[in-house]
């Protein structure tokens, strides 16, 4: 049989349109779209792509772009250096974080960078799994069959002794633990308010929040402080992510992190890994009780690897259904649902001429949600990631966790998390919303559910359904 042959390429192939540049409605004197993004931010954020691929807005008087456009996203954050972190949203949490790795600068970021990315090394990563499995199970293990949780306060809690004992695995006392977990709500709360307010004078007032909010940061901040000290003073080696930052060498200049630096460190790590993937888990767990069919399919693929057993980080590979879950989770209700980020010279995006110092804003939220990338984008179907179905989707629309040199340095590390604790619960629960529960989503500095009510059922493996099935029960 003949080898086929491949058909001829067009003379001409046929161009793609030119970006379209459009301005949102709406905007009021002074105040611009501050309304919108505060009182309705995701359904605002999710009609602009309506408006083009690049939409002019309003932070109070200042004008900003919105890029709607996944390709236009991606040449966004893969030119770090032109579009760099800053923006109203980046400018304060840089005040109340320091240059960490999420908020600092192109510059700072390339040697922060290469310091910490040692750290986050695959072959890292099952010592990581290792405690994060000892939690999981400490944590589901107290559950009780029938008696309702606060699913979304315990995957909070949880992710953040994972994150905490994950960078002090050996040096911090479980008073600090709690302390740093009492905290950070609070914190994550006040920087979200904080990045949202045109003109930052609600935070200067003495409001009871505003006064929560600055004990919760000077705590933080003392609690850190004093682990780092007594991490120096013993100089051992702990094998965590803290004896990392404290050894950690620069190959260009021989230069370390200073204690200043190893500080701005530890916060954006406690920020990055706690509220996100929590938030993240909570959505996965309320999507799959509305939607049985995947819950099912999820069921089948745990039975089937697992048979019976706590996952581990060896079987991570063989769970496709359990990453798509994740992944699909992501695109609807993603972690980092709107950034921003500063011109550092006059450009060109879309055609349109922006200036040194202009505010470029995207919405992951927005880009996942454009019925023009994904088939019925408002619909939970993990099934649209497999291999048969994902050439369908446009690989500029990936974009879980960014892109570029300042794509996440923990992705690796959250999507174990996520897919191990996704796996060990569904491997033994079935999680109901308690009747009359009503879920919509919370912008905060990441996308929550709020308090989610949920009932835990146990659930038997399919195989030992089997095998203590009755002679002719159809279980099988």
């Amino acid at each position: 049989m003949s080898a086929p042959t491949n058909p001829p390429h067009p003379t001409n192939p046929p161009t793609q349109p030119p970006p379209r540049v459009g301005a949102a409605p709406g905007a009021l004197p002074l105040l611009g779209h501050a309304l919108p993004l505060r009182l309705r931010p995701l359904a605002f954020l999710a009609s602009l792509p309506a408006h083009g691929d690049l939409v002019r807005v309003r932070l109070g008087p200042r004008p900003a772009h919105l890029v709607c456009h996944p390709e236009l996203v991606q040449q966004v954050l893969r030119d770090s250096r032109t579009f760099d972190k800053g923006g109203p949203l980046f400018d304060k949490v840089r005040l109340l974080t320091g240059d960490g790795l999420a908020t600092s600068d192109w510059s700072t970021h390339r040697r922060q960078r290469r310091l910490m990315q040692p750290a986050f090394h695959p072959a890292r990563m099952a010592a990581y799994a290792e405690v994060m499995t000892e939690e999981i199970n400490n944590a589901v293990g107290r559950w009780r069959p029938g008696t309702a949780v606060d699913l979304n306060a315990q995957m909070q809690a949880l992710t953040a002794r994972i994150i905490v004992r994950t960078l002090f695995s050996g040096q911090i006392r479980p008073a600090a633990i709690a302390e740093i977990q009492e905290c950070l709500p609070v914190f994550t709360k006040g920087v979200y308010r904080r990045m949202i307010a045109p003109f930052g004078l609600v935070e200067r007032l003495p409001l009871p929040a505003n006064r929560d909010f600055q004990r919760a940061l000077d705590r933080m901040h003392s609690v850190i402080d004093e682990t780092i000290r007594d991490y120096r003073s013993t100089g051992a080696d702990q094998g965590d992510l803290m004896s990392m930052l404290l050894a950690a060498e620069d190959e260009e200049t021989g230069r370390g992190l200073s204690a200043e630096e190893i500080h701005e460190q530890v916060v954006s790590l406690l920020l990055g890994g706690t509220e996100t993937t929590g938030n993240v888990l909570s959505w996965a767990f309320h999507l799959l009780a509305h939607h049985p069919e995947a819950e099912e399919k999820l069921t089948a693929e745990l039975d089937r690897v697992l048979a019976g057993r706590t996952p581990a980080y060896t079987d991570l590979p063989r769970l496709e259904y359990t990453r798509h879950v994740i992944t699909e989770t992501l695109r609807l209700y993603p972690s980092t649902w709107l950034l921003s980020r500063t011109t550092t010279a006059d450009t060109e995006l879309a055609g349109e001429r922006l200036p040194k110092g202009a505010v470029v804003l995207f919405s992951f939220y927005a880009v996942g949600r454009n019925p023009a990338l994904f088939e019925n984008a408002e619909r939970f179907d993990p099934g649209r990631w497999c291999s048969e179905r994902v050439a369908s989707v446009p690989r500029s629309a990936q974009l879980s966790f960014g892109a570029g040199s300042r794509k996440c340095i923990g992705d690796r590390f959250a999507l174990v998390e996520a897919m191990l604790l996704l796996a060990a619960v569904g491997s033994r629960w079935r999680l109901r919303h308690v009747p009359g529960t009503r879920v919509r989503a919370k912008p905060k500095a990441s996308l929550s559910t709020g308090p989610l009510p949920m009932i835990p059922h146990r659930r038997q493996p399919s195989h030992l359904a089997r095998a203590t099935a009755p002679e002719g029960d159809a279980t099988g």
